[in-house]
């Protein structure tokens, strides 16, 4: 408890440095929306260059639409990866603050940066085009810290996830150098030489018409109408010439024939589904107009590339930098971030947990460290860690950024070299890097099947030793159940603890092992008990195991009781072993009816 207050009194005592200086409170966060959202992505690409770590935190709709649906101490790290995934699937980011930061002896200096983010389908390609759900708790939340909703819906900045953009890039194509290496198409037959000299000879036309220095000037009706007629267009301030064509293979053999003229350059045109696109040419006047020409058709694929991707730009920057990145409940924050930002989520999480790390390979829970502490702490409301300070939209990051300083300086984990720095930790952080179990810690080893029942005890305890109790009908609390409970058979004689996991049901945690299983079976068979607990039975008390629990967040049963959820998977399960049996049933024969060859 000592080293507990010596951290809160440090934290205290932390100079901030901000870039840039602070207005009306202590940290001036840069707000970033569409508008000045270019001129940011350069400033914070130097910041994160010039940064040893950086803190990320996000502002959702929401995380749960029930009660239960909360991630809560009785879940496995596999069940809290299913609930957080249920929410990024569910919910949506509106803020998503980075804060680039390094440590200068006691100072720390931070770079805040605060993005409002909406999906739109600006490009009219048809992504993203979300349908995402709202938690009014949250959105009154970010109400009262000043958060514009007017200005994150109409100039909040969109972007598209990495497997988004490779499918939009396959759906559209922008205009860019086609490669002098085409494949010369297979069974070159007459007929394609004959399309091809016809392409050759009208190319060679065209560029001797455009360079002619000596044609008369004519009537502007009888260009525009000689324009139409040869396809002769201007790309910027250079001729261009279009050449339709009928199939990929004349694609191919247009492509092919133009690799005879050093002095033009083939533009692959966006089409509308189920069309052949047309072939562009571009003539340039010089070697030196040929190369600028080249290097803006890269430079427009770069802005159309980056105009796709949208805030992504910015979890781009982060990746490629390998810095190590904070947050204080990474399980939350990157599940969204991998769903909206990379592609959609995996099944498992050790599958998540490879996935991410080849985008992130260092993320660090403040969370998880403070720990190392106290094994009761866990910062559920960052917000609420200082008191007294003016609220900014995106101030959660700074106070990431100070706590983990801090952190990182009492726990005697700084770096010592510029590699440290970089993400190779100390043996004391290196068990919490990618730790995305919400409950762990390090003295507990890797994740198991062990959790609590109270949030504020650190007592482990089985998973085969909880029972999923609902269908008690007029108890509203904990302790009303327990009394009822206590004494009603033989293994309620003894230690066991009740607590209500939402209005509809409770878990039941035994103290000795093997003590759930009696009871399911008591449930099953109606044995002997106390007359309270055969009309609790008679009214319909039912109970499950973890398993059943577990099921309902693999099948995503996510009801807004959660008795309503357990019934379900029971359903289910009831349905599955029905239909094992008549398969069963089906295939093996009647011993009756088979025939013994030796008795013949």
């Amino acid at each position: 408890m000592l080293q507990r207050r010596l951290i809160c009194s440090r934290i205290s005592n932390t100079v901030v440095q901000s870039n840039p200086a602070p207005s009306q409170s202590k940290w001036s966060v840069k707000q970033v929306t569409k508008s000045n959202f270019s001129v940011a992505l350069e400033q914070i690409s130097t910041c994160i260059s010039d940064s040893d770590f950086i803190a990320v935190s996000l502002k959702n709709t929401g995380v749960y639409s029930a009660p239960w649906q909360r991630i809560l101490p009785i879940d496995t790290a596999h069940t809290a990866y299913l609930k957080a995934k249920y929410a990024a699937e569910r919910f949506q980011v509106l803020q998503f603050a980075v804060c680039p930061f390094s440590t200068n002896g006691s100072k720390l200096i931070v770079h805040p940066y605060n993005f409002h983010l909406f999906p739109r389908d600006e490009l009219k390609i048809g992504m993203p085009s979300y349908n995402f759900s709202c938690q009014s708790s949250y959105l009154t939340s970010m109400a009262q810290e000043g958060f514009d909703f007017n200005a994150c819906i109409y100039d909040g900045i969109s972007y598209l996830s990495k497997s988004q953009e490779s499918a939009a890039i396959d759906r559209i194509r922008n205009a860019a150098p086609i490669s002098c290496t085409v494949q010369t198409p297979s069974g070159y037959t007459v007929a394609d030489s004959v399309f091809a000299e016809r392409i050759k000879s009208r190319v060679k036309n065209w560029i001797t018409a455009c360079k002619d220095t000596n044609k008369k000037p004519e009537d502007t009706l009888i260009s525009s109408l000689r324009k139409i007629v040869s396809g002769d267009e201007l790309y910027g301030c250079r001729p261009c010439l279009s050449i339709d064509v009928c199939s990929e293979r004349q694609v191919r053999l247009v492509l092919k024939t133009l690799k005879d003229f050093v002095d033009v350059i083939p533009l692959l045109t966006p089409a509308k589904e189920g069309t052949i696109r047309p072939v562009r040419v571009v003539l340039s006047s010089s070697e030196e107009d040929r190369i600028l020409l080249q290097k803006e058709l890269e430079n427009e694929r770069k802005e159309h590339n980056k105009c796709l991707r949208g805030f992504r730009g910015v979890i781009d920057l982060v990746s490629d930098s390998q810095k190590p990145v904070v947050a204080h409940n990474s399980l939350n924050d990157f599940t969204f971030v991998h769903s909206k930002f990379l592609a959609p989520l995996p099944s498992t999480l050790d599958e998540f947990r490879c996935s991410l790390g080849l985008v992130f390979p260092n993320v660090l829970d403040v969370n998880h460290l403070m720990k190392e502490i106290s094994p009761l702490t866990k910062l559920n409301n960052l917000p609420t860690t200082e008191v007294n300070e003016v609220k900014t939209l995106g101030h959660d990051v700074v106070k990431i950024s100070q706590l983990f300083a801090k952190l990182w300086s009492i726990l005697k984990i700084a770096p010592k070299t510029p590699e440290a720095a970089m993400g190779h930790f100390p043996d004391a952080i290196e068990c919490y890097t990618n730790s995305f179990d919400p409950f762990f810690t390090s003295s507990h080893g890797p994740a198991n099947e062990d959790v609590s029942v109270w949030t504020d005890n650190a007592r482990k305890i089985s998973i085969k030793n909880l029972i999923f109790l609902w269908g008690f009908k007029g108890v509203t609390s904990a302790g009303k159940l327990k009394n009822l409970l206590c004494g009603s058979h033989e293994v309620f004689h003894n230690e066991f603890d009740v607590r209500m996991v939402d209005r509809s049901c409770a878990v039941i945690a035994f103290g000795n092992p093997g003590f759930s299983e009696v009871l399911m079976q008591l449930m099953d068979s109606g044995g002997i008990c106390t007359n309270t607990l055969k009309e609790m039975l008679a009214d319909g008390l039912r109970a499950a195991g973890y398993e059943t629990y577990q099921k309902v967040c693999e099948l995503g049963l996510w009801e807004a009781d959660l008795a309503s959820s357990m019934e379900k998977a029971l359903e289910e399960s009831e349905s599955f072993s029905d239909a094992q049996s008549k398969e069963r049933s089906r295939i093996c024969p009647n011993n009756g009816e088979v025939i013994n060859l030796d008795e013949l």
